[in-house]
């Protein structure tokens, strides 16, 4: 790793705005080796995706480079390192999507839709490489086969006993999928595929795991670590996920608001902290050696002043990672298992018997040919005052049953009782009035919330809808108390959605789903979507509703990590069946099925044990 091929100095991007100027990037310099994985950590806005975009030369408008140099160097190339900066566009496409490539956070709005992922593949691989379509094809072929989306030949030719048109035909077949036959991890494998399609010298990452479950993410990290080796490439891996960095990266930048507050190798960065920053940042998720009575937050180590110059000024406070974990204070699993006892004691809210939801497969003439069933002879009971964490990969059912818990999709069969109540059964008007009892928080809080509508409007809707309380005026009152509940100023309510990040927005959805005064609300991956520092701020905010409401939680997620943080008890689902049923901590300790073992194995723990043993396998040893 003695050569560099990567050198930012000092750059500076800004975004001229109609009422203010952003500093997005401020005097950011690091540099990359070859064969190096380095990280870039911080939470949203701190810089880092306009950073990778500076590099590509991608910085959207209004923004600008401002200052600074991005010096590469290819590995096999004489001469002096080339400034991307100064380079003239038609020059700089030369090395996009070539000599460096990106793979964005987002598949499916990478890919274009109209078109199969073949016509997308051997379009990258022309447009750097002279060769003729048929080449071009066979190149994508054979990165498919590099990123284990398609089988190899040999294992095709095994598949089909030597028949070498199947083989082919099973090849080709493949590049005529369209993006939406293909899952997440699978669409995320062929950007990775267009990505290396040129044999890039630099590979940028941006966040390409962040939406994936935990199993699909491990084995993403694996693929990663395995082209990087393999060929040498150096990685810029961006992500607000220190696990995850753990887990990949040989060094570690961490960002926050525009600049760099910490820099130094994986093992230098995760043993001996120095910013208060990065402190927050390795504390706020959940552990699962140990359960947390609150989870730590960036704001137990610093707080942020405006300065002289109006710039945010970083104030440390005399907390240490030790003693910020000891005032979290830990859950013992006895002190678990006697709430558990106790909230048992009492009938469920909740009862689900032999629940089966099927959707129809058409076949001739509109006809229902068969049932693909999501949802297969499901039972379970909550009750009131629990938390029942739901956890299993994309697919396994877990929204299907959200859902259908509320009739929001109705059962093939099964009963839903609800207080001694069959809701399969219910007239319409009793189910209206029974649902403002029941509520959901859906993962995505911008689409769950009409950007037409003011913040206090959508608080009020529910409100209006079963006009409780009576009078406007009521409802105003109640709409801002649950908005300084949730953590938000009253004086926002005449905002509207767009104006709040992403966390502020998932405070709204929660206060929303406050505004009837439920019993019981289900979490449908409600913080799979925020940084870790936010994540950390809504889980601890859902605990003390929960205590203040005495609200009965369904919490679904695919990261168990933070199912077990949240919950008394959790059910793994896996292709519409109900795997196991434990207590969190019994599930972790001794899990009983290996469905259950996988996904505790792919979770990504950022322990310092696990950075030895990862360093260790790329021969560097530390101390």
């Amino acid at each position: 790793m003695s050569e560099t091929v990567l050198q930012v100095s000092n750059l500076e991007v800004q975004f001229q705005t109609d009422s203010q100027l952003v500093q997005a990037v401020n005097g950011v310099s690091f540099e990359v080796k070859r064969g190096q994985t380095i990280g870039i950590v911080g939470e949203s806005g701190s810089g880092k995706s306009v950073t990778a975009l500076a590099v590509m030369g991608l910085v959207p408008s209004p923004g600008k480079i401002t200052h600074g140099q991005v010096l590469f160097r290819e590995p096999d190339a004489a001469g002096e390192a080339i400034d991307l900066v100064k380079l003239p566009h038609r020059q700089l496409e030369h090395y996009r999507g070539g000599s460096i490539s990106m793979i964005f956070q987002e598949p499916m709005s990478s890919l274009n839709p109209v078109y199969t992922i073949g016509f997308q593949l051997v379009e990258a691989i022309c447009l750097h490489k002279r060769i003729s379509k048929a080449g071009a094809q066979q190149e994508a072929i054979a990165r498919l086969q590099e990123v284990k989306l398609l089988p190899s030949d040999e294992e095709l030719k095994q598949q089909y006993n030597d028949d070498l048109r199947q083989v082919e035909r099973h090849k080709y077949d493949f590049l005529e999928r369209y993006p939406h036959e293909l899952s997440g991890g699978q669409m995320q494998r062929v950007m990775i595929a267009m990505a290396i399609a040129c044999d890039p010298a630099l590979l940028i990452a941006d966040e390409p795991t962040t939406a994936l479950d935990v199993t699909v993410q491990s084995t993403i990290l694996d693929l990663l670590r395995d082209l990087r080796d393999r060929r040498g490439m150096s990685i810029m891996f961006i992500t607000h996920d220190l696990g995850i960095i753990a887990e990949i990266a040989d060094a570690v930048v961490v960002m926050y608001q525009g600049e760099i507050v910490e820099a130094g190798s994986v093992w230098e960065v995760f043993s001996n902290p120095q910013h208060p920053y990065t402190k927050g940042l390795l504390t706020c998720r959940p552990q699962l050696e140990r359960r947390f009575r609150r989870l730590p937050t960036v704001s137990d180590f610093m707080q942020v002043e405006p300065g002289a110059d109006g710039r945010p000024v970083i104030q440390a406070k005399a907390t240490d990672i030790q003693q910020a974990l000891q005032g979290a204070e830990v859950v013992s699993p006895a002190e678990q298992l006697e709430r558990l006892a106790a909230l048992q004691e009492k009938p469920p809210l909740v009862s689900v018997t032999h629940l089966r939801v099927g959707f129809p497969i058409r076949g001739v003439f509109g006809q229902t040919k068969r049932y693909f069933m999501a949802v297969n002879d499901v039972s379970f009971a909550v009750y009131p005052g629990e938390t029942l964490g739901l956890v299993g990969e994309s697919g396994c059912g877990k929204s299907t049953l959200a859902r259908t818990l509320l009739q929001l999709i109705k059962p093939l069969d099964g009963q839903v009782m609800f207080e001694g109540q069959d809701l399969t059964t219910l007239s319409p008007d009793r189910l209206r009035r029974l649902r403002q009892d029941m509520q959901i928080i859906f993962q995505n809080p911008f689409s769950s919330l009409d950007s037409r509508m003011t913040i206090g409007e959508a608080v009020m809707e529910p409100m209006l809808i079963h006009k409780k309380p009576i009078t406007r005026k009521l409802q105003r009152d109640e709409a801002a108390y649950l908005l300084e509940r949730v953590g938000l100023s009253a004086a926002a309510m005449n905002r509207y959605p767009h104006e709040f990040s992403g966390g502020q927005r998932q405070r709204i959805c929660i206060a929303r789903a406050l505004a009837l005064k439920p019993k019981f609300i289900i979490c449908d991956e409600s913080v799979s979507a925020l940084d870790v520092s936010v994540q950390a701020q809504v889980l601890n905010l859902l605990k003390e509703l929960q205590q203040e409401f005495s609200l009965t939680y369904i919490f679904i997620s695919h990261d168990l990590s933070v199912v077990k943080f949240m919950s008394d008890r959790i059910v793994v689902m896996n292709k519409g069946q109900i795997e196991e049923i434990a207590p969190a901590e019994q599930l972790y300790r001794e899990p009983k099925r290996d469905y259950t073992r996988h996904l505790i194995a792919a979770i990504p723990v950022g322990s310092l044990e696990r950075i030895r043993e990862r360093q260790a396998q790329r021969g560097i040893s530390v101390s």
